[in-house]
């Protein structure tokens, strides 16, 4: 289950056959919560959905509520998933569902307690498809040029001319190179310009998501009580982890699964041309044959890409990586498949043809070998399972692993 992927080809397909929908997104986190910041939620009013915003605890209140709770417009609504679960308040909202008294609602303040145990808070923005499709738009073009963008959305405000969901978009030259990219409007005519300049300036943390709160005093005044405040999610949205998997033999298949599973773009290359075929990896984004000569076309492939060699060929892994030894830094990720002992043999040999072998230590410094965390189990899949959890750890920057995990063993893997 890719959700992003499933939410994007769902809302596509809704807006083609007129289809309504309203998008639910978590903006904000207190305490514990399943899901972080920016995790999304797509419900038609034909009763299709997909993506989650929890473990599956708030959505079927959400399914039922979404296009109540966007009768007049966007909203955000706060989930508590503590001890104690307000009972009382879900039988009213109910009871007052039922009777079409659509003038009752759970108010920006309101809370509706969950009674999970979590004690935490989750912030939901809900907006009908319409005006959340520019958004979702966004996302595609990020997954479809491999670069990333910044846009703030307005969860709060205590001025009612600014209107909950409005998105300010923080990098517009990104989408001037497409012609045919709607962009997010920027209804940004009734936001203070200090608040603008405050967005436009913001870096976003490692963690690509944050809540920001930002003041600014009316015009022709200066006082704190009269000032607009305005709470945001700000978001570094980030394309697809980028795989490129240089052998097509058949342990490479679970790694394909795996990868596609975390929604990350799959590449598999091969020099032999009857193992790189859609036949053999149908789940793979692209499955080519790559000569061992064609450098260029490599360093193109592995651009800001997690790059996994596993060919169980010593001319193929040899050749590939000698080009991306020199190229390290053009990579997020280098693994190399097989015993210690032969990736030291394939850097000797690399090293002796080489006019500068010091041109190589960065590379060597950054290459993971024998690839993959050792989680024990045996077989293509426990290979795969370890490949794809040293990717997410370095490209996460995830540090805290322990050295059980990173220790090589004298197994082939």
């Amino acid at each position: 289950m890719n959700q992003v992927a499933d939410i994007l080809q769902l809302a596509f397909d809704a807006r083609q056959q007129h289809v309504d929908a309203v998008l639910a997104t978590v903006v904000r986190t207190e305490g514990s919560a399943y899901r972080k910041p920016g995790a999304m939620m797509l419900i038609c009013e034909d009763g299709r959905s997909a993506g989650m915003i929890s473990g599956g605890c708030l959505e079927p209140h959400i399914i039922k509520r979404a296009f109540w709770l966007t009768r007049h417009g966007a909203s955000v609504q706060v989930y508590q998933t503590g001890d104690e679960q307000k009972e009382d308040l879900e039988d009213e909202l109910e009871e007052k569902l039922d009777n079409d008294a659509i003038d009752f609602a759970v108010d920006l303040e309101d809370e509706l307690n969950f009674g999970l145990g979590c004690n935490g808070k989750v912030h939901v923005l809900f907006e009908r498809l319409s005006s959340a499709m520019p958004y979702l738009d966004l996302i595609q073009k990020v997954r479809q040029s491999g670069e990333s963008t910044t846009v703030a959305t307005l969860i709060r405000s205590n001025s009612s001319e600014v209107t909950v969901g409005t998105r300010v978009h923080l990098n517009a030259s990104f989408l001037d190179d497409s012609k045919n990219s709607q962009e997010i409007p920027e209804q940004t005519t009734n936001l203070p310009k200090p608040i603008i300049d405050e967005l436009s300036a913001y870096k976003v943390s490692k963690r690509h998501a944050d809540y920001l709160v930002l003041k600014s005093p009316v015009a022709n005044d200066n006082s704190s009580k009269d000032a607009i405040q305005t709470e945001w999610l700000v978001q570094h949205l980030q394309p697809q982890i980028r795989l490129l998997v240089c052998g097509a033999g058949n342990d490479v298949m679970p790694l394909v699964t795996m990868a596609k599973l975390q929604d990350w773009h799959v590449t598999v290359i091969d020099s032999r041309p009857q193992y790189a075929t859609r036949q053999r990896f149908p789940q793979a984004d692209a499955a080519l044959y790559v000569a061992l000569n064609d450098s260029e076309t490599l360093l193109k492939l592995s651009q800001n890409a997690a790059v996994a060699l596993m060919s169980h060929s010593l001319s193929q892994d040899r050749a590939r990586l000698a080009v991306l030894l020199k190229n390290a830094n053009h990579c997020n990720y280098i693994g190399q498949l097989g015993p210690r002992y032969r990736t030291e043999r394939l850097i000797k040999e690399i090293s002796a043809t080489c006019a500068d072998p010091t041109a190589l230590a960065d590379g060597i410094n950054q290459l993971h070998y024998p690839i993959g965390y050792k989680l024990g189990g045996d077989g293509p899949e426990a290979l795969a399972l370890g490949i794809i959890a040293q990717i997410s750890a370095v490209v996460y920057e995830q540090v805290a692993v322990t050295k059980e995990l990173a220790q090589p063993k004298a197994s082939y893997e």
